[in-house]
């Protein structure tokens, strides 16, 4: 099944918590802080796979998760880094942020490599917080959460340029006599139900061609199966418009021509705007409709082929021009928004709610603060009081009407408000 779109949520792995130990030993009076840090986690990463095709993989499989870092432990021992968790998709893959829709990364070299997800920096372990004033800490800081994002990968085909027209027009038609590709060719409407791609030689050089299935009228809508695949259109440069001229659906070719074009408008007026060769197939069937088509075309400032692409009349020199005004057009560029090297960036934002009179206390900043306490040590406890004045969360807890007594839940860590 050919699958083009997948929405999933991807997960990097934790830091690992930094370790409170001190150094015990035979005959060393006073060994000293000794806890090491944690490891890194581990990054989600999407790779190119020029060996898939399709999205197929991520249509049973929408979470993924990379391995957490190790806690740190004794003898200054730093934990072991996560795993990256490696994702592959095909070339040609966009990657949209799910939240605000734009594009972070767009895959479509070979062997590209996207970091998606960044793992959360281990924490430090006591020997790091041990000063000439404070030469026995009883605290570690813990492991910054990993990112966790939701994405949708949107697959477009990597071809130069794009077959388009109504269907049963001849367009598998041409891409079969022009490359060794073998789509299914049948008298009918929606022979093709996913898009073919096709190399097409011009002497010692090439360009990849794909044949665009089910662009009928209201395709922008949904209608046919033109909404599935006009993403497709999108990364080619240049068009080839197949229109029947032969009358023999009793079809007129211009109003075709600019059904299909006002499809391509109203999905994206992008597409309307790249550049058309227009192939007048099936003249070997007939060509009474051909001299008005063509005159009409022409006088729009297209430049219209007749061919017939069941005997390869016309097809060559179709080519060598499209291959010729290909090499005037540059790659299709897709606007990316760059997202923040944010492995070390803090979420400082909070989020206090009341269920059952109870204080929920949630948030990144909080999860890593009671993870960073030591709640038996006074000089941590101290600065877990001040951290959680200057972050805001007990002037939060005011406004939403806290009491004294009243119970505060930060991440299983309960204690009671006392002004």
């Amino acid at each position: 099944m050919f699958v083009d779109i997948a929405n999933i949520t991807v997960k990097a792995g934790n830091g690992g918590n930094g370790c409170v130990s001190f150094h015990r030993e035979k005959y060393v009076a006073a060994g000293g802080p000794d806890g090491g840090d944690g490891g890194n986690g581990g990054s989600v990463v999407l790779v190119t796979d020029d060996n898939m095709s399709t999205l197929m993989d991520f249509r049973y499989k929408r979470k993924y998760s990379a391995q957490n870092g190790e806690d740190g432990k004794a003898a200054r021992m730093s934990g072991k880094k996560g795993e990256d968790l490696i994702i592959r998709v095909p070339t040609g893959t966009l990657v949209r942020d799910a939240q605000t829709g734009s594009i972070i990364a767009d895959l479509s070299e070979k062997d590209g490599r996207f970091v998606v997800a960044k793992g959360g920096s281990g924490g430090w372990g006591n020997a790091r917080f041990a000063t000439a004033t404070r030469q026995a800490p009883n605290f570690s800081k813990s492991g910054l959460l990993g990112k966790s994002r939701e994405i949708i990968l949107e697959l477009k085909l990597i071809a130069d340029v794009g077959l388009i027209g109504f269907p049963n027009v001849g367009k598998s038609t041409l891409l079969s006599v022009v490359s060794d590709a073998r789509p299914k060719i049948a008298n009918y409407h929606f022979t093709t139900l996913v898009p073919n791609l096709g190399v097409a030689s011009v002497d010692d050089k090439s360009m990849v061609l794909a044949d665009i299935p089910g662009i009928i009228e209201g395709a922008h809508e949904g209608v046919g199966l033109g909404i599935d695949f006009l993403r497709h259109v999108e990364r080619t440069r240049l068009l080839i418009h197949v229109v029947d001229v032969s009358g023999s659906e009793g079809r007129d070719p211009v109003q075709d021509f600019d059904l299909i074009n006002q499809e391509l408008q109203r999905y994206s007026p992008v597409l309307a705007e790249k550049i058309q060769i227009i192939a007048a197939n099936k003249t070997d069937i007939s060509v009474e409709i051909l001299s008005g088509f063509t005159e009409e075309m022409e006088r729009r400032g297209y430049r219209v082929f007749p061919i017939s692409a069941a005997t390869q009349k016309g097809v060559r020199e179709l080519i060598n021009y499209a291959y010729t005004v290909l090499q005037t057009i540059p790659p299709v560029a897709f606007e990316v928004i760059e997202m923040p090297d944010d492995i070390d960036v803090k979420d400082n934002s909070i989020t206090v709610e009341v269920e059952n009179d109870v204080y929920y206390v949630t948030g990144e900043a909080a999860y890593n603060l009671v993870n960073s306490t030591n709640f038996d040590d006074v000089d941590s406890f101290n600065y877990f009081q001040r951290t959680i004045r200057r972050m805001g969360i007990v002037d939060e807890l005011e406004r939403l009407g806290i009491n004294e007594g009243d119970t505060v839940n930060m991440y299983d860590f309960e204690f009671e408000y006392n002004r």
